[in-house]
């Protein structure tokens, strides 16, 4: 059925439709309300993410939901499938539902974890909605099984009063060089490595293989959904026999800020500053550019590694969960 006919026909009650039925035209009002709010919340541009979501409704590839009221999207829902898992990609709805956006929200994500607990082949499935903060949208996930972790939402600026460049030397032979095509595998054994036994791994379990890591990186790299990665402000960490030992990789989310996807150091060269080395020259690259700010994403639960974010001048800005499910 045309999805303008499912429009007229909604009026006056809220449908929860497929989103294959909707054209990018029909979408895009809510996508660039929804880009408003990540500008807000995040500082993010969130123009090339919306352009790749519209692409992918208009060749009707993209799975998820629609709440249609008094014939207008009011809100939606996307999820992939990865091999046996599933990732929601996103949820939002509309403000103009005046205090109810919260209830069309819960019965978007009711329909997404039904569709994919019930796929044949699905046996776990992740979600981490950045633009949600903790426990708003956390019910249909816990009483769906899921797991929660809390994660942070930091951000560090780097121009202002009072905020001269910092300058974290890495350790006696060790090298801090650009990253590069070249360093793609090398960069996927470290994360692997960097995350074994490590609670990151149960969030995303990309990271316990190479194969997986390397999905990540292509993901990070390829795909607008992190950013625009930028190589400028993305480097490893060498040893004298040439071996990659830790790395930053930092995508442009905004004109003038910075994300870092990924930051690791492989276990037996942590507690060495490798990663305070590593976070310094990507804020160094991207002061030179006249980069205002760059954010990063943390579980909370990784104590450490929050510490050391606060040491350098990162601030929690918003606290939002990951939901894992193991069928």
């Amino acid at each position: 059925m045309a999805a303008t006919s499912r429009l007229h026909k909604s009026a006056g009650t809220l449908e929860i439709l497929d989103l294959r039925h909707f054209t990018s035209a029909e979408l895009r009002p809510l996508l660039e309300e929804e880009a408003r709010a990540w500008a807000k919340v995040l500082s993010w541009d969130y123009a090339s993410s919306s352009e790749m979501i519209l692409r992918y409704v208009d060749a009707k590839v993209l799975p998820g939901y629609a709440a249609v009221e008094n014939g207008r999207l009011r809100g939606y829902s996307f999820f992939v499938y990865e091999q046996n898992k599933g990732v929601i990609g996103d949820l939002f709805a509309s403000a103009v539902l005046n205090g109810r956006s919260g209830v069309v929200e819960e019965r978007l994500l009711n329909h997404v974890i039904e569709t994919l607990q019930q796929s044949p082949g699905i046996h776990r499935i992740e979600a981490q909605l950045l633009i949600h903060d903790s426990d708003v949208v956390a019910g249909p996930f816990l009483g769906a099984g899921f797991d929660r972790y809390r994660r942070l939402f930091m951000l560090w600026p780097l121009r202002g009063a009072g905020r001269p460049p910092l300058t974290i030397p890495p350790p006696a032979g060790i090298e801090i060089r650009r990253w590069s095509e070249q360093d793609f595998n090398a960069t996927a054994a470290v994360i692997t490595a960097a995350y074994q036994s490590h609670v990151d791994a149960a969030i995303n379990d990309q990271y316990r293989t190479v194969g997986g890591s390397l999905r990540f990186l292509n993901n990070i790299i390829r795909f607008p959904g992190c950013g625009i990665f930028d190589g400028d402000s993305s480097f490893v960490a060498v040893t004298p026999t040439r071996q990659i030992v830790g790395a930053i990789l930092c995508s442009r989310v905004r004109s003038d800020v910075g994300h870092v996807t990924q930051v690791c150091v492989t276990p037996e060269f942590r507690g060495k500053k490798i990663g305070a080395a590593l976070l310094a020259s990507a804020a160094a690259a991207l002061r030179r550019h006249n980069f205002s700010a760059m954010s990063l994403t943390v579980t909370e639960a990784n104590a450490g590694a929050v510490d050391l974010y606060e040491r350098l001048g990162f601030t929690t800005r918003r606290v939002f969960d990951a939901f894992v499910w193991e069928g």
